[in-house]
């Protein structure tokens, strides 16, 4: 559960020697980006995305420290689990084992989602001159208290540090959304161009799917209700073809298909076709949303790519206890609906809601499905207006460097 950070008082503590002085730009020259690989795949999505925007476009050395690196290797084929240190796309790349090298931190340090760096590690930090910007990125969330809470010191009570609290966020107030420079541009080249869509399917090994089908792309964490819709598509009339990714969606859609289904195959009944497409790479799985009518996504770092594709959306959120999720689902959904119609809001926001706690029926479904042509207007304007924002890359830089 997110909670506002709480500020801990300095107590006095000695002086420790500092390490030798390391040089610094505007930005941090060099940072320090720790990563731990809880919900599959989406932390390491984030942080890999923001090492190589951090690389690429703001030209920072970064070193990547990830525990699990077989995990990683499915995300980025190049990476070798066998070994510890390794550079790709400019990254020093760096198994995050129980015992740490003796290693100078970085001008910056990024604890992403509150991970918890090695306390040697936050040691040499603060022996390091000047000490480092301690950073925490934090969830995404659009609760009304993240802006209060955002770029919020935490002082450490045994160490001469301190820790600020960055929360991404959807305004102008919080630490903005990850988005290559572009992206955009990429998304617009390949969405008008035949080829390029004909190789993709290529790449997953299936053909074009017939026109006039309605695309759906299925990612979403298990859930109950995943047979019911399947059943609600299968029953509906009207041609959609489901375009699921290797996820943990695959042992319902196998229960109602009644058999096992690998990636690459096919199954049918009624006018439903669902593919099981193979575990897609960040660049292709843009794609997948690019393409797709409708798109369920998941979690934080899916939530974010599926807004950046400007198509309808149906999101997936973590479930926490008591229902603390649906809070924060509702959070979004306020921002999101505020400039649509009453019904298309209606719709949206009983699917939604029913995806969430698990209760699915056919008119729930038909409101959203009639609901969709406003739906994707919305879903354009919606991303034309987070494109007008810093992205979070350029704010975090920006932060980091008024505190060097």
């Amino acid at each position: 559960m997110l909670s506002r950070p709480s500020a801990l008082p300095v107590s006095p503590s000695p002086p420790l020697p500092p390490l030798p002085p390391v040089s610094t730009t505007a930005g941090g020259a060099d940072w320090d980006v720790f990563c731990r690989i809880i919900d599959n795949f989406g932390d390491i999505g984030v942080c890999w995305r923001l090492a190589r925007q951090l690389a690429s476009e703001h030209h920072l050395r970064v070193r990547l420290w990830v525990d699990e690196l077989a995990t990683f290797r499915l995300l980025c084929p190049q990476i070798d689990p066998t070994r510890a240190v390794q550079e790709l796309q400019g990254i020093e790349v760096r198994l995050w084992a129980k015992r740490l090298p003796a290693v100078t931190p970085a001008a910056v340090v990024v604890e992403t989602f509150a991970c918890r760096i090695p306390e040697p590690f936050v040691e040499r930090m603060a022996k390091r001159s000047p000490r480092p910007v301690w950073i925490n990125l934090d969830y995404l969330s659009a609760e009304a208290w993240v802006p209060t809470c955002h770029t919020l010191p935490s002082p450490q009570p045994q160490l001469p540090l301190e820790k600020f609290f960055f929360f991404p966020g959807f305004t102008a107030d919080t630490g903005g959304l990850l988005r290559e420079r572009d992206l955009l541009e990429r998304r617009r080249q390949f969405v008008d161009n035949a080829g390029m869509h004909d190789a993709f399917w290529r790449r997953t090994g299936f053909t074009r799917p017939p026109v006039g089908h309605l695309l759906v792309s299925l990612f979403a964490y298990d859930n109950a209700v995943i047979g019911d819709l399947l059943a609600i598509w299968a029953d509906a009339g009207v041609p959609l073809c489901c375009l699921a990714p290797l996820s943990q969606t695959l042992p319902a859609i196998r229960r109602f298909a009644g058999r096992a289904l690998e990636a690459g195959d096919t199954f049918r009944r009624g006018t439903l076709e669902v593919r099981v497409l193979p575990f897609l790479r960040q660049e292709h799985y843009d794609q997948l949303l690019w393409l797709c009518d409708v798109n369920f996504i998941r979690g934080e770092d899916s939530f974010v790519r599926a807004q950046w594709a400007a198509r309808p959306l149906v999101w997936h959120i973590y479930p926490q206890q008591e229902g603390v999720h649906i809070g924060k689902l509702d959070a979004f959904l306020a921002i999101y609906c505020a400039d649509l119609p009453a019904a298309s809001a209606l719709a949206l926001r009983q699917f939604w809601h029913a995806w969430n706690v698990g209760r699915i029926e056919t008119s729930v479904w038909q409101a959203l499905a009639a609901n969709l042509p406003t739906l994707r207007e919305h879903a354009i304007r919606w991303q034309d207006g987070l494109a007008q924002q810093d992205d979070l890359s350029r704010r975090l830089v920006n932060f980091a460097g008024s505190k060097l």
